[in-house]
């Protein structure tokens, strides 16, 4: 969406800290040994309690409130009774939603507990990178030159990106124009950023794929040539000077 008054602003500040507060939540109340399904029945009681509802439900029907990949997952992981998270894990939890007509889109990776699998710095690298190329979005920017930035800066501290992945425009509904703001240089998006419009920025890191592949599940998201993957998203508003991250709140820079 394309903010054209104070009172959209202020509805789309609204949802953007409900689901960046919630995403935080999450975050801090994951425990080894705790089911994905626990988790995620933890993040639908936190946005009920703001009167918030899930997007990818709400859009989709997905079968949870949200995202959590485990792992080698990449996104669209369903929560699940029978899937048991660990210490070390790499985790993925992407929170969107919906509250009084506006739509808001954020997400995390982090590892659980201690590194013990060394995790950590793909998902350093999956935050900086994300703060490099929201740093470098303004009205007027080819939308294809932040793929450009996002993928020289993964394959300067030893990683790829997942190229059939990226960020969406959101605010009246989850998926909005533009739809392809991915995480690599394409010759044939010719599209810029809008003054005033509102877009969810997200970085696919990757160790070793290049594609996500849907599993048969219909849902869940792998790399094509295994490996790891860090996402981390916030939804933005696009400004002629630096954007307003409407996200903030979730504290994944912290």
């Amino acid at each position: 969406m394309s903010i054209t008054n104070q009172a959209e602003l202020e509805g789309m500040k609204k949802v953007s800290e409900v689901v960046a507060v919630t995403l935080k939540a999450m975050r801090e109340y994951a425990q080894p040994g705790m089911s994905t399904k626990q988790l995620d029945d933890y993040g639908y009681d936190v946005l009920k309690s703001y009167g918030a509802r899930s997007a990818p439900y709400l859009t989709y029907r997905f079968p949870g409130c949200t995202c959590i990949s485990v792992n080698n997952e990449v996104a669209h992981g369903i929560p699940s009774a029978k899937k048991y998270i660990q210490e070390g894990d790499l985790i993925n939890i992407d929170v969107s939603a919906e509250l009084n007509g506006f739509w808001a889109d954020n997400g995390g990776s982090f590892v659980l507990g201690a590194d013990i699998h060394k995790h950590q710095k793909l998902v350093d690298a999956s935050k900086a990178i994300l703060h490099k190329a929201i740093q470098h979005i303004k009205s007027g920017v080819k939308i294809r030159q932040i793929g450009r930035l996002i993928e020289t800066e993964a394959a300067g501290a030893g990683f790829t990106v997942i190229r059939n992945l990226g960020g969406h425009g959101v605010g009246r509904s989850l998926h909005e124009e533009p739809e392809d703001v991915l995480n690599c240089y394409s010759r044939y998006n010719r599209q810029r950023f809008q003054l005033n419009s509102v877009v969810a920025i997200e970085t696919f890191i990757s160790t070793k794929s290049n594609i996500a592949a849907q599993l048969n599940d219909g849902w869940t998201l792998v790399g094509n040539k295994g490996g790891f993957v860090a996402q981390h998203e916030h939804t933005i508003v696009v400004t002629d000077k630096e954007p307003i991250i409407l996200t903030a709140a979730n504290g994944i820079w912290n």
